[in-house]
């Protein structure tokens, strides 16, 4: 009984300080957790976490990444890239909000708001911000150097690059979702100003790219003992390319870090890493040995938690230990679609700062935001919970 009162008090924690900083959240949980189930292993247990060159070494990844964001975003790279964009107002509304999102960064929806109003003339507010919200995130579910995708491969023990072939599935479904539901009916073309450059359009562009290019040679050449060295030298290769065609100056740069604060993501992935070991440690697992449950149980429990915390590591670190133990090793597919339904209730929730931040920033009404994203979610949790089934009979 004691047990779960204790998990209980630790999930509730994490719900709930994990709106105001996760890494605090993380932290506090592990501690509740760790009184409750091994108090005299807790002390041991965190240094070794602490110490993992593993966690040392993703925290400076998720650290480094804020950055990339920020001197793309504040040496105008993302503005020649979106400027330079010679396509079609639907695929215009789709990629501008998606490239932005790659670049993760407090209040980085702003970013792509007015963007997605200017452009989308015709369209109504509601609408406009499902368009920014949706496709802001939709890259989130194929692009590997990323918080989320790092630290949820990790809790799922799967390869980083194994769950990509699925997701790229489940991202053209996506983009199919979203256009049927948000840009099918979009009146009116884009109307450029200037004439294309190749070099603003390729630049910031190879700059999002690199990172991920780079981390997939070195692992596959396996020239580093350790895997997250390479992602390192990846995305520390990406934030030099970035400084070095924004040539930002020292005094930008300083403020670029400021405003980016890469100690909190830092903090932040430390905190995770922390958690899941105690977690990992506690025989907390153990509870939900005999508890009655079902891959689509655990599902829908994902999809919950995203919606309650407006986050994808959250869900990610409770839920897939959880299946480990229940279900044993995460297929591939499994991963993919527990991920997509994670995401499917990180993008209709307001607690998700993006979509608080859009709805203030395009003047919309929460209720009409859900109105309009309630078919496209509806039809994506139907259609991956279905698959879910038949995959694990």
């Amino acid at each position: 009984m004691i047990e779960w009162v204790g998990f209980s008090l630790a999930m509730a924690s994490l719900l709930i300080i994990s709106q105001k900083n996760l890494g605090i959240a993380m932290f506090v949980s592990a501690f509740i957790l760790g009184v409750f189930m091994m108090p005299e292993r807790l002390p041991f247990v965190v240094l070794r976490y602490l110490t993992d060159p593993s966690t040392i070494l993703l925290a400076l990844i998720v650290g480094f990444i804020p950055l990339i964001g920020g001197t793309l975003s504040e040496t105008g790279q993302i503005d020649e890239l979106i400027s330079n964009m010679r396509i079609g107002k639907k695929p215009f509304l789709m990629l501008s909000p998606a490239l932005i999102g790659l670049l993760p960064m407090p209040g980085g929806a702003l970013l792509s708001a007015p963007i997605v109003d200017k452009a989308g003339r015709g369209i109504s507010k509601e609408v406009k911000m499902g368009i920014n919200v949706w496709f802001r995130h939709i890259l989130y579910l194929v692009y590997p150097i990323s918080a989320n995708f790092i630290v949820s491969t990790a809790a799922a023990r799967i390869g980083l690059y194994h769950p990509i072939p699925h997701l790229m599935v489940i991202t053209l479904f996506s983009l199919m979702l979203g256009y049927l539901f948000l840009l099918r009916g979009s009146p009116g073309r884009m109307e450029y100003e200037e004439s294309l450059s190749l070099r603003g359009l390729a630049l910031p562009l190879t700059a999002l790219l690199i990172a991920p290019l780079i981390d997939v040679l070195l692992k596959v050449s396996r020239a580093l003992l350790v895997e997250e060295a390479g992602t390192l030298i990846a995305v520390a290769a990406s934030l030099i390319f970035s400084i070095a065609i924004g040539k930002p100056s020292l005094k930008k740069f300083i403020e670029i870090t400021t405003n980016a604060r890469p100690w909190s993501f830092a903090f932040m992935m430390i905190g995770i890493m922390v958690f899941l070991g105690v977690f990992k440690n506690s025989g907390v697992l153990e509870l939900f040995k005999d508890a009655p449950m079902t891959p689509e149980v655990l599902y829908v429990i994902a999809v919950a938690l995203g919606f309650m915390t407006g986050r994808m590591i959250t869900p990610a670190g409770i839920v897939f230990p959880i299946y480990l133990m229940k279900f044993g090793e995460v297929s591939a597919l499994t991963f993919a679609l527990i991920y997509f339904g994670i995401f499917l209730g990180y993008v209709m929730t307001p607690v998700h700062p993006c979509v608080s931040l859009t709805a203030e920033s395009l003047k919309v009404e929460m209720k009409d935001y859900l109105r309009v994203m309630l078919p496209p979610v509806t039809m994506g949790l139907a259609v991956s919970l279905t698959i879910l089934h038949f995959v694990n009979p």
